[in-house]
C-alpha cells in the first residue's frame, strides 16, 4: 500500500528532485513551498509523513512543527541548512521526529523516510511482540505505548527509545546504543538529541524528571527504563 507524503520546501529544484525520487519510491507525494500552505495541505490531506523545510516563508518550519505536533503524531522530517547543534534541538523540542542537513543525497531522504515510516506504523510488520513492565505496556506491532490501559501518544522517535528500552527492563543503555538501536542507519543524530527526546518522552509517560518512574538515569551510562517486577 503506498503511502501519503507531504514536503513543504521552499527551493523548488530541491523539491522537484525530492518529489520525483520519493514517487519512484511508491509514495505518493505532494509538495507545498510556505508554512501557511503546509498546514492547510496537512488538515486536507491527512498524509503518514510531512518532510518540512527549516527556513519557508510566511512562517518558518520550527513553527508549523509545533502546530503539526499540537494536531497530529504524525512523523516529521526536518531539512536544515543549518548545521548548529542548537538549530536541530529547537527542530527536536518542537516536536519532530529526525532531521537532514542540506546538502543532502534523495537516497538518504528515502531511506529515512522509510524508517520513519516503518516506525510510526504505515510500514509496520504487525505480528509483533507486547512488551510489559508493570503497568507500562509497549505494542510494537500497533505502534502503542499504554500505562494502565491508557493509550500514551508518542512520536516515532520517542517510541522507537521506549521499545529500545522496554526490550530489556534494567538495563542501563547508553546514549550511543540507543541511537544505533533506535534510529539505525542515521549516525547524524547527536547524543543531545537523545536527552531532547527523553525528556519530551517522560512528560509523555507522566515522569517526574526529578524521581522518574519509568525511563531512569544511570549516570555515567545512560538510561534504563525501570523493572516493574
Amino acid at each position: 500500500m503506498s503511502t501519503e507524503i507531504l514536503i513543504a520546501e521552499d527551493n523548488p529544484k530541491q523539491a522537484e528532485v525530492a518529489v520525483a525520487y520519493l514517487r519512484r519510491e511508491g509514495h505518493r507525494v505532494t509538495w507545498v513551498g510556505d508554512g501557511p500552505a503546509a498546514l492547510e495541505k496537512h488538515r486536507e490531506l491527512r498524509p503518514d509523513l510531512v518532510v518540512l523545510d527549516v527556513m519557508m516563508p510566511l512562517l518558518d518550519g520550527v513553527t508549523v512543527c509545533r502546530v503539526l505536533r499540537a494536531e497530529s503524531d504524525i512523523p516529521i522530517l526536518m531539512l536544515t541548512a543549518r548545521t548548529a547543534e542548537d538549530d536541530v534541538l529547537r527542530g527536536l523540542d518542537a516536536g519532530a521526529d529526525d532531521y537532514l542537513t542540506k546538502p543532502y543525497s534523495p537516497r538518504e531522504l528515502a531511506a529515512r523516510v522509510r524508517a520513519l515510516l516503518r516506525r510510526s506504523g504505515a510500514l509496520r510488520d504487525k505480528d509483533q511482540p507486547v512488551l510489559r513492565t508493570g503497568d507500562l505496556e509497549v505494542d510494537v506491532g500497533r505502534f502503542e505505548a499504554r500505562i494502565g490501559g491508557r493509550a500514551v501518544v508518542l512520536t516515532a522517535k520517542e517510541f522507537g527509545i521506549l521499545e529500545v528500552l522496554a526490550g530489556t527492563p534494567g538495563r542501563a543503555f547508553t546514549r550511543a546504543e540507543i541511537i544505533e538501536k533506535a534510529f539505525g542507519f542515521d549516525k547524524y543524530v547527536l547524543e543531545r538529541t537523545v536527552d531532547a527526546h527523553v525528556r519530551n518522552l517522560r512528560r509523555k509517560l507522566g515522569d517526574n524528571p526529578d524521581e522518574p518512574r519509568y525511563v531512569q538515569t544511570v549516570y555515567g551510562r545512560g538510561y534504563r527504563l525501570a523493572d516493574g517486577s
